[in-house]
């Protein structure tokens, strides 16, 4: 049964990360070069602290100059701090029920309060399809 896949098995484990003192521009940079649209925020000691997406890079760029500042600030000022996260020995259903009723793209996976990965919604679907491809039944 698909409830018996963990996410620890489709999890991605090399992330790209920012700290809360990164350069907004530094953000939008990376996700102007990259096919990633949003990334944890990590402390020094790798706890998960936030999250950076292109939604909060264009609040950034839009906040500064609806107010006629100079655009420009640190991920720390723009990230979304409430976050869900899940462990790594969550089972794929549970996940892709958050996915449907949370309407999100990724969730990062942490263990005691560590960032280890983060699991995307493609994750789910490749896991389904792996099961499938092997004669299982979901």
């Amino acid at each position: 049964m698909l409830k018996s896949v963990k996410v620890s098995d489709y999890m991605t484990r090399k992330l790209i990360t920012f700290t809360e003192d990164t350069d907004l521009f530094e953000a939008i940079r990376i996700f102007s070069e990259t096919q990633v649209s949003g990334a944890p925020v990590t402390d020094s000691q790798d706890q998960l602290v936030g999250i950076m997406s292109e939604v909060d890079c264009l609040r950034g760029i839009l906040d500064k100059t609806y107010h006629e500042e100079e655009v420009g600030g640190t991920v720390g000022e723009f990230m979304t701090r409430t976050i869900d996260t899940i462990d790594a020995n969550t089972d794929i259903i549970a996940v892709a029920e958050q996915f449907i009723h949370r309407g999100r793209r990724r969730i990062p996976v942490v263990e005691d309060g560590k960032l280890v990965g983060q699991v995307s919604r493609k994750d789910i679907l490749r896991a389904v399809n792996d099961f499938v491809s092997n004669g299982s039944k979901a």
